[in-house]
């Protein structure tokens, strides 16, 4: 007779933890913005604080991606061209230098 050894296996309740990054949409509606006659004397000023450089740069950039918005859902253009019309009517004609990645940072807002 040949004899098996039973062990006792301790059961342990091992969740299995699903850490999944939910990338919350930004909405560009709530996003901050100066009023239209702060905007206009921002963008007419020679020389710029550093406080009003960022809130230039923030009043461009929901600019963009409004106009970015506005184009892509309308049907009046060809898909994909929105970004150069929006990147020339807002920075370029304004002899302004775009940020990086200002299309995948539009891209995170809905």
């Amino acid at each position: 007779m040949k004899r098996t050894i039973k062990r006792n296996k301790k059961k342990t309740n091992k969740k299995k933890i699903n850490k999944k990054k939910t990338i919350k949409k930004k909405s560009i509606k709530d996003a901050r913005m100066v009023s239209r006659k702060k905007y206009i004397k921002l963008l007419t000023k020679k020389r710029l604080k550093k406080k009003e450089k960022e809130q230039l740069s923030r009043a461009l950039f929901v600019n963009y991606c409004k106009c970015i918005k506005k184009l892509k859902y309308s049907k009046k253009y060809k898909k994909g061209i929105e970004y150069p019309i929006c990147m020339n009517s807002i920075y370029k004609n304004r002899k302004l230098k775009a940020p990086k990645n200002v299309k995948k940072k539009c891209k995170e807002y809905n």
